[in-house]
């Protein structure tokens, strides 16, 4: 353990780009730091990141952004979230939630993702024709993954181009060092999606379908409990910008890695059993989510470390899945990885609702890339943006050959 300020940047570009090497460094003087600028505590290693995660002691407490008149649709959203809550409201609505998803959602939506992610690619591989670069982001890893959970949730077809604009603003505040422009964004991206939402909540209890969103609505425990109003809401947002946000970067950090390591995309396309395993690395390789926040509800020793009651600690789950000690030939890209203990999908109570959903796209959307293309090119370089917490993207220039 160490009191000294991590040596670690969060709004560094060279940090941004590339965050692996300072992750290295920053664990070889300790798996837990003291970062001053953050004023928080750092877990880089990956037995105290999983710890972090899993310890029910350091909890997810939301504190309302203030002042609270400027972000009330921003802290609505927030203060009614599963993923802001602990036991026992968290284990009352992670069973009302899990009761809706079983009623066998995502099965029913496997062959339709499949087959999205087949005409995605052929669009594509039609625009490219094995000369022209097209960008693979905005072409087919944004696209399937808000065209599926908006199918999911059953949002309307011709409402879909509103979710990821709005989702992207929201998230934005994630990210440290935000300007006031990025907040107003946030607040009001909020509002408008909370005030959409209560109108097709509303018209679901009209109008009852097979969605998600119906079931949601209608679904009651054991003793007769059911979603509150906001709780509604909220959950349908969490879950539309939760469950595209990582998968959308999922998908453009992994096929990145992929064309920049040509021996193990031809490995993959040589052998698509691999897929599953591949999926997993890709994760691990590349996080989609880099950083996630956890409060001391009393004193806890991680790592060596106090956390005293109060003081935050955050879960640094990119460097955590790139620890030489539990990952052999950590900073390597293996598709078979086979003892592959990832934690880019969270661990303990908080562990990802919608991860079963994901694996489902990514399969989906990889395979089709490299089952209905002979070869796959970086066109132009890829430009990233620029945040550190969501890692992601800009674009994906990629030239592909029927």
């Amino acid at each position: 353990m160490t009191l000294a300020a991590a040596p670690l940047d969060l709004t560094d570009p060279a940090v941004i780009a590339d965050p692996y090497p300072a992750f290295a460094a920053a664990r070889a003087r300790g798996a837990v730091q003291w970062h001053e600028g953050l004023g928080m505590w750092l877990a880089f290693g990956h037995p105290e990141v999983n710890a972090v995660l899993r310890d029910r002691r350091l909890g997810r407490i939301w504190s309302d952004k203030a002042p609270a008149e400027r972000f009330e649709s921003f802290n609505l959203i927030h203060r009614n979230a599963i993923l802001e809550m602990e036991p026992p409201t968290h284990t009352r609505l992670r069973r009302l939630i899990s009761a809706a998803f079983a009623r066998g959602h995502v099965e029913r939506l496997r062959p339709w993702v499949q087959e999205l992610a087949d005409s995605l690619v052929d669009e594509l591989v039609e625009r490219s024709a094995g000369q022209t670069p097209v960008d693979v982001l905005s072409g087919m890893s944004e696209e399937l993954p808000v065209a599926v959970i908006a199918e999911l949730l059953g949002v309307p077809a011709a409402d879909r181009p509103l979710l990821r604009p709005w989702s992207n603003a929201i998230v934005k505040m994630y990210e440290y060092g935000r300007t006031t422009q990025i907040e107003d964004a946030a607040e009001r991206a909020a509002d408008e999606f909370v005030a959409y939402l209560r109108e097709l909540a509303a018209e679901r209890r009209q109008a009852p379908g097979e969605d998600l969103l119906t079931h949601l609505v209608t679904v009651r425990d054991a003793e007769g409990d059911r979603l509150t109003e906001d709780e509604l809401v909220t959950t349908c947002i969490l879950l539309l910008n939760a469950g595209h946000e990582a998968t959308v970067n999922v998908s453009g950090n992994g096929l990145l890695a992929l064309l920049e390591h040509p021996a193990e995309l031809a490995r993959l396309r040589a052998d698509p059993g691999l897929m599953p395993t591949a999926i997993e690395e890709l994760m691990r390789f590349d996080s989609p989510l880099q950083l996630f926040e956890r409060t001391a509800t009393e004193d806890v020793e991680v790592g060596g470390a106090t956390v005293a009651r109060g003081q935050k600690i955050a879960a640094l789950l990119g460097s955590a899945n790139r620890d030489p000690a539990v990952f052999a030939d950590a900073d390597t890209l293996d598709v078979g990885r086979a003892d592959n203990p990832h934690i880019s999908f969270g661990a303990g109570v908080h562990f990802c609702i919608g991860a079963p959903l994901a694996r489902v796209e990514l399969q989906a959307s990889f395979g089709a890339l490299l089952g209905r293309t002979s070869a796959l090119e970086l066109g132009a370089p890829a430009r990233r943006r620029p945040e550190f917490v969501m890692r992601g993207l800009y674009d994906l220039p990629v030239v592909l050959t029927r």
